[in-house]
């Protein structure tokens, strides 16, 4: 099966979208993009980082009172939640595995963004994860909806100012 798109463009040409259409995650495409998130590296490749996959309507609703910003995560189709030990979990993981999704998502024609859960007591609660475990960061997923006409994109900085070759340069 061919990926609609190349990886560079997946890259380039994703952005986080928080506005979602109602519609349905197609299964494959729900499933390719937990393949892709899957196959991200892992510290010493300790694989520890577990995802809860969210469709139900009624527990992303419930996970909107998971984090300080998170309001909005029940239009999304699904909600993605990265799982790891309190002790020994790994946040640069959670981040390969989020970005892997994402840009797989992108490729796929899915919408995407990164939301933090500040909140471990309703992350808990909601999705019965055990108290040695937390879901600090997920991404919710969802067919775009369309963009208003007056969208503002900020620049991203030039690649010459980002990047500084052997030495730092003031």
């Amino acid at each position: 099966m061919l990926w609609p798109m190349d990886a560079i463009e997946a890259i380039l040409t994703k952005r986080d979208t928080r506005d979602y259409r109602p519609d349905p995650i197609d299964e494959a495409a729900l499933d390719r993009v937990l393949q892709a998130a899957r196959m991200a590296g892992s510290a010493k490749n300790g694989q520890l980082t577990r995802i809860v996959a969210v469709t139900d309507p009624d527990v992303r609703g419930q996970l909107t009172g998971a984090g300080d910003f998170t309001s909005w995560i029940d239009r999304a189709a699904a909600v993605l939640v990265f799982v790891v030990p309190v002790d020994g979990g790994r946040l640069f993981d959670i981040g390969r595995m989020a970005q892997n999704a994402m840009v797989a998502a992108n490729a796929l024609g899915l919408a995407s963004c990164a939301i933090t859960f500040h909140h471990q007591d309703v992350i808990r609660k909601v999705l019965g994860v055990p108290d040695d475990l937390e879901g600090p960061m997920g991404i919710t997923l969802g067919h775009p909806a369309p963009p208003p006409a007056d969208r503002l994109r900020g620049a991203r900085v030039p690649l010459d100012e980002l990047v500084h070759r052997d030495h730092w340069r003031p």
